[in-house]
């Protein structure tokens, strides 16, 4: 499912460019959206295959793909009224509610490292990625038409974790491959390592001065994974009284659902007591309702209010925004990454004023960042983590990543003379031809966006800041004269005439 902009989140609502009913079999990598989120769209298309996946992947999506559907449905009986008023035609859900459970169905649970027949000459096998629970690294075996000859051998990295990440092993996976694809996502970044007493460390900071400062700390994150790596070291600090106790907000559904589903892992994952008490403490309160979550808008001090989603694109995270980030003594600290275009990014480009639900809102609150709880591994983790699974014999393609950091790691891996093969950067809806002799790129139609349209902001960001823009000249002009000029030269600007 694509993030961003709305220029790239329109994507979601187009035709896929294939078709679905053609599709034998689904190989998923992990649960996390942008990864599975158009699954449903897949089966609601004509898809009638398996889904492959582990535990942990479909026991996540068994609440996330319909909590994704209900929130299409949601927001998308928002704009309709809005079209409504405005004469625009109704839109249409990418998917529903409904769509998403039909689509749970289908899928397949396959365990690590064990090979998994798909097909006539086909089979996988899946290897910990280390990223998210149930997360994994794709290995694929292909026959080739000579039976003599050896198997294409490809490897699919998902998203690969750091080391030493929490809850999660070191990312692992097979070697000497025809075909390596590989994210990049944090391709042009060196983060700094710390243990995890550190990593503590680093937040306690953050909300001692909050506390100190008689301040509430909103907390964006992704409900999988993030929210239960700050649940446990917040359980963790309050247990040692590095930071005093106080009321812990888990303002979000999928979250709450998402850490029950952490605690029935818990015997899978490391540095978590078997029976996940670091997620129980009588200071979370874990709010379900609307009206619940209405509530917690009463605490103006003491209180870390923790909610979804990670970039702040939708879920009740904007609500809160609404209510704090006018407020001086609020704290907004964000804990992941943040695509370009998403409101996320626009407060860590340090905005003064944004764009909620139709609202312009001044940003006042501190903006902080804390980006020691990645779920991706940086350009050296990436780097090492190619270079373990060298020879590379005909192929590395960079993927999912911004240009500068698909490109900074083209660079890195081509200084390391690592792999052997190729080093490709693949562009939208590129189409390649891949053999055990040779690579071969195809003919492919006009791509759906042009390359700047993926990775940049588009004229929705330019028209909102541009809206705010405005409105600020105008609220610092002198006297009502000083308006109309600014008026004045805006509209004669608009009909293209000179001063």
């Amino acid at each position: 499912m694509y993030q961003g902009s709305k220029t790239l989140k329109e994507l979601n609502y187009g035709e896929f460019p294939f078709n679905p009913e053609s599709i034998d079999f689904v190989l998923l990598t992990h649960a996390h959206i942008d990864h599975s989120g158009l699954i449903p769209k897949l089966v609601k298309k004509g898809f009638t295959g398996r889904i492959i996946s582990t535990e942990g992947t479909r026991d996540l999506l068994s609440f996330m793909l319909p909590d994704s559907g209900y929130i299409q449905e949601s927001e998308v009986a928002y704009l309709n009224r809005r079209n409504q008023q405005r004469g625009k035609p109704p839109v249409t859900p990418i998917y529903t509610q409904a769509d998403a459970e039909n689509s749970i169905e289908r899928f397949d649970i396959v365990q690590y490292q064990t090979w998994r027949t798909l097909g006539e000459g086909v089979r996988a096998r899946y290897w910990n990625a280390g990223h998210i629970l149930g997360a994994a690294s794709i290995e694929l075996e292909l026959a080739t038409k000579n039976s003599d000859d050896r198997p294409i051998r490809l490897l699919f990295s998902g998203d690969i974790g750091p080391e030493h990440k929490l809850f999660h092993p070191d990312p692992d996976g097979p070697t000497n491959l025809d075909y390596l694809i590989c994210e990049s996502t944090y391709g042009d970044e060196i983060r700094e390592t710390l243990s995890p007493k550190e990593r503590r460390g680093r937040l306690a900071e953050v909300i001692n001065r909050v506390a100190s400062e008689d301040g509430v700390l909103v907390i964006p994150a992704f409900s999988v994974e993030r929210t239960q790596e700050l649940l446990a070291d917040i359980s963790l600090l309050m247990r040692e009284k590095i930071i005093k106790e106080s009321l812990v907000f888990l303002d979000s559904p999928l979250a709450i659902r998402a850490t029950k589903t952490f605690a029935r892992h818990a015997d899978s994952l490391e540095d978590v007591d078997a029976n996940g008490d670091l997620f129980q403490n009588e200071n979370f309160v874990f709010t379900r309702t609307v009206e619940e979550s209405k509530k917690i808008n009463q605490y103006k001090t003491g209180a870390i209010i923790i909610a979804a989603s990670g970039m702040c694109d939708a879920g009740r995270i904007r609500h809160h925004l609404k209510r704090r980030l006018w407020d001086r003594n609020s704290t907004i600290l964000m804990v992941g990454f943040q695509a370009p275009g998403t409101l996320g990014s626009l407060l860590l480009a340090g905005k003064k004023a944004v764009r909620i639900q139709g609202e312009d809102i001044k940003v006042r609150a501190h903006i902080r960042k804390l980006d020691v709880y990645s779920g991706h591994a940086d350009a050296q983790g990436l780097e090492d983590w190619v270079r373990e699974r060298a020879p590379v014999r005909r192929a590395l393609f960079l993927t999912h990543g911004d240009p500068d950091a698909l490109s900074a790691l083209q660079t890195r891996i081509a200084d390391a003379d690592c792999i052997g093969g190729d080093i490709i950067i693949p562009g939208l809806d590129d189409e390649f031809e891949l053999t055990a002799a040779k690579l071969k790129k195809k003919a492919a139609p006009e791509p759906r966006l042009d390359s700047a349209a993926v990775a940049h902001l588009d004229w929705h960001n330019d028209l909102a800041q541009l809206s705010l823009d405005i409105r600020e000249e105008l609220e610092k002009a002198a006297d009502e004269k000083s308006r109309n000029i600014i008026l004045r030269r805006l509209r004669r600007a608009l009909e293209g005439k000179a001063e």
